[in-house]
């Protein structure tokens, strides 16, 4: 694989739009509902392999949001353990390309940002309430490239 390839999530659409995005350098499949995304690669906590899903994210000054929500399920998605084994992400954004360090907002952070999250994707505001597990908000930090 090249530093940019990485397997793709195996939910079929996820699967195709990540595809997509990919080969259009960013500029097909870029959003979700009208929300933007980006590609997160994760290392595999077990596999040791990259693993890529597509994500809709929010902005924070010059870092990215993303919310672990997995549509209010009772468990965290795969993506979300695996950076929190290895932190160091790799991201596409539109056109761009660069690493990243992921990082779990604490409780106080994360309130202050859920507004605009929600602002973003309006399903987040119910997410929450479908489960007991405290969804979590992951700040995503440029590290290079």
């Amino acid at each position: 694989m090249t530093d940019h390839e990485a397997t793709a999530s195996p939910t079929g659409w996820v699967a195709e739009q990540a595809r997509r995005y990919e080969e259009s350098g960013g500029t097909v499949g870029a959003t979700i509902q009208g929300a933007p995304c980006l590609l997160l690669d994760t290392l595999g906590r077990q596999s040791g392999r990259w693993r890529r899903t597509v994500l809709i994210y929010g902005r924070d000054g010059e870092d990215y949001l993303i919310v672990a929500s997995l549509g209010g399920s009772d468990h965290h998605p795969l993506w979300y353990l695996n950076l929190t084994a290895n932190p160091d992400v790799r991201l596409r954004v539109g056109p761009e390309r660069f690493t990243a360090r992921a990082e779990t907002l604490p409780a106080e952070e994360k309130a202050r940002v859920w507004p605009g999250l929600v602002e973003v994707f309006a399903p987040y505001a119910g997410y929450q309430a479908k489960t007991q597990r405290d969804i979590p908000v992951v700040r995503l930090t440029r590290t290079e490239g």
